[in-house]
């Protein structure tokens, strides 16, 4: 067998079993006298419990709520914060808020006795948007004034002077709304008992998440539940913290009726009931002068976090850290709010953060320079941030920015900028550009200071296992991490196992998130590999190794000061419409894009990310409409919840500049969250050019599109 290399183009190893439908998820496995369990559920989106009446239920059959947690238990899901309840009692705080769990061994008796339950509320005034909770609607959720999370952070001189100093003051408002992940493969787990100690099998990115999220639910420790991934078919950020709001409640109704449980959402619950992508409003204010130059812009943020704070605060960070873009302004003050609302709580999803500020800052550049009468790509190319520069928290950029390089490979490819002449604006048709980034890794002080990733290689014969904590979702990590150790060990991939993680089995890794795998978990189990292939001749053995922080990166995390993220990654897009001005419907003729990844693991795979990325962002921005009234989602189905379809959006164009990390393998950077992040600006740049419009809020289906026509008149 020749060793695989780098560069070889090769089937995914997961290709083969998935479309043959050998692959086997949560609804697949079956074990002895399992049960089945439903969720009972909040219906009004704030209240007082008056109430819980529950008809008799026959035998085999289970109702659990909080006061079946054991005495040494509490009753909390340890995420970031430990608020959010596993089972709420006394109040609810928003519509589908877990109150109990119904068990027992047929899914159509418990859906009937689950419409059988009678809970009756003490209704109290929701407030649902940002500007309800600031405005305090029916009182505080969370704190005197709603504000869950809250952080700034500034460059440059101080804004009033700035401001003093400005020929003039461009400001507005945009905003974007929820998102729902889509993921193929709905919530979905089991529990049993297994040897002692409590085993989920769940569909989920964090395994380790989940012990640690569950285990003060019975007073345990983490190590004493185990956690095994089964295939995951997609999770978007879906199941990074998620997945704790099944495993809780199955818990506590494994430990009382000591039975297998099985929990499956259909496809209506997992829309309904389930975590979205924050909403968000950005108000900027930037000083200009007398020629439109940026002389320094103040932004204040705000994240509708829900009822509970999950991974809010550091999705709100991530979000004000990218509120600069890809660009070096002279000064800046940002202020960032995570805001409590009686909505379902908001949590990760593919950019964590970023994409609704780097949409924000993309329109607000665009505006400011159309108001100029300059083209929008060569306004900002103005500001572009180069090797050395200057980051929001008083960083510095470490390695060599290629932005110029990427505007010119996809500007040349889309003929941009005789088609921006041309075209003009108001004719109906349109060519839009944005740029934007991605920081690699966790922010700050996450990788050394919390996550402190471990991976293991264990030796055995001719074959080489990797046991690490990291989790395939559909991404091609299984591809990828085999492809890095093969080609560092000299050998073939098909002498690389790389099972689904098993906690009590596999070292913590961190979790499958903010596009750290490749680049953190790569690197270490490339390391590892190094280490094997100079010891190949010992026989069987194995190597494990943690994650070294490069030594000169400061990062300070009470101030929020220094190098919030050692490299990231770059791209750039550009969107070009034709509109119907009878109906309002936009045709998307072309798509051209650029990345820098730093080196590029296995292209088949950056080729699927890519253009699943791109449709993603797309769709966030045309026609991803999801309505939250009174704290209910009105969209629970594929039928009222549009997502692009392959015939949606025409074949894409794109490129990736070779620009190696030197702290990756093989040089490689995370991509999996940067190729969402800028395709929806550059699709509303190019309506507004068609069009003659100015657009303020995403996303923008024809209904909108007709809103912003009567503004501009």
């Amino acid at each position: 067998m020749s060793a695989t290399r780098i560069d070889d183009r090769i089937v995914r190893v997961d290709a083969m079993e998935k479309a043959r439908g050998e692959a086997e998820y949560v609804c697949d496995i079956r074990f002895p006298g399992m049960v089945y369990g439903t969720l009972v559920r909040s219906t009004v989106a704030r209240g007082k419990i008056l109430s819980i009446d529950v008809p008799a239920l026959p035998e085999g059959y289970s109702f659990i709520t909080a006061d079946d947690i054991p005495a040494e238990g509490r009753n909390e899901l340890w995420m970031i914060a430990k608020d959010w309840r596993c089972f709420a009692s006394g109040d609810v705080r928003y519509v589908g808020e877990t109150i109990g769990i119904l068990c027992g061994p047929d899914r159509g008796m418990l859906s009937y006795l689950k419409k059988h339950i009678a809970i009756s509320y003490e209704e109290e005034t929701p407030a649902v948007t940002i500007d309800e909770a600031l405005a305090l609607k029916g009182g505080p959720i969370a704190g005197e004034d709603n504000i869950m999370c809250s952080l700034y952070c500034e460059k440059g001189p101080k804004m009033d002077d700035v401001f003093r100093q400005a020929d003039s003051i461009f400001e507005e408002t945009l905003e974007t709304g929820f998102q729902e992940h889509v993921h193929l493969e709905t919530n979905s787990a089991i529990v049993r008992q297994e040897d002692g100690r409590f085993t989920f099998y769940i569909s989920a990115q964090c395994p380790f998440y989940v012990r640690k999220s569950v285990s003060g639910l019975l007073g345990l420790r983490p190590e004493d539940i185990v956690v095994k991934q089964t295939t995951t078919g997609g999770a978007f950020g879906g199941k990074e913290h998620f997945p704790d709001v099944l495993a809780g409640p199955l818990l506590v109704a494994c430990n009382k009726i000591h039975k297998p449980i099985k929990m499956v959402f259909d496809r209506e619950e997992d829309m309904l009931y389930s975590v979205k992508r924050h909403p968000s409003k950005v108000v900027f204010r930037t000083a200009l002068d007398k020629e439109g130059g940026i002389l320094g812009i103040d932004g204040k943020i705000y994240y509708n976090c829900g009822a509970y704070l999950s991974a809010s605060y550091v999705v709100l960070q991530r979000g004000v850290f990218h509120a600069n873009g890809v660009y070096d302004f002279p000064a800046t003050h940002l202020e960032g709010y995570g805001v409590a609302t009686n909505t379902f709580p908001s949590d990760a999803f593919r950019g964590f953060g970023a994409p609704q500020t780097l949409f924000a800052i993309e329109m607000h550049l665009d505006h400011i320079a159309r108001k100029f009468g300059y083209d929008p790509a060569e306004y900002k190319a103005r500001y572009f941030l180069r090797k050395g520069g200057e980051t929001v928290t008083n960083g510095h950029i470490v390695e060599d920015v290629k932005l110029p390089e990427m505007l010119e490979q996809i500007a040349t490819a889309s003929d941009y900028y005789r088609k921006a002449k041309e075209y003009g604006i108001g004719s109906g048709r349109g060519i839009g550009i944005s740029f934007y980034n991605h920081g690699g890794a966790f922010t700050g002080n996450g990788e050394q200071a919390i996550i402190k990733a471990h991976a293991r290689l264990v030796k055995e014969g001719s074959r080489v296992r990797i046991e690490v904590g990291s989790t395939e979702m559909g991404q091609g990590f299984q591809t990828t991490l085999r492809k890095i150790a093969a080609n560092a060990l000299g050998i073939s991939i098909s002498q690389i196992d790389y099972p689904n993680p098993d906690t009590s089995r596999v070292p913590d890794s961190g979790p499958t998130a903010a596009s750290r795998s490749t680049m953190v978990v790569g690197k270490i189990v490339e390391d590892c590999a190094r280490e094997m292939k100079e010891r190949w001749d010992e026989g069987d053995f194995s190597v494990e190794k943690e994650y070294v922080h490069p030594e000169g990166h400061p990062w300070d995390q009470d101030t929020f000061r220094g190098d919030a993220y050692l490299g990231y990654g770059w791209g750039a897009c550009i969107v070009e419409v034709e509109v119907d001005r009878l109906t309002n419907e936009v045709r998307t003729v072309g798509i051209w894009s650029s990345h820098d990844i730093g080196k590029a693991i296995d292209e088949l795979v950056v080729h699927g990310q890519v253009n699943g990325g791109i449709i993603q962002s797309l769709g966030y921005a045309s026609m991803e409409k999801m309505e939250n009234r009174d704290g209910r989602f009105r969209q629970s189905s594929m039928s009222d919840y549009v997502v692009p379809t392959s015939m949606d959006f025409p074949s894409q164009e794109w490129f990736l500049v070779d620009n190696p990390y030197q702290w990756g393998p093989q040089g490689a950077k995370g991509m999996g969250e940067l190729v969402f992040n800028g395709a929806d600006a550059a699709y509303v740049d190019a309506v507004e050019r068609a069009l003659g419009v100015t657009v303020v809020k995403i996303p923008i289906p024809p209904e909108d599109i007709e809103e912003a026509i009567e503004n501009a008149r």
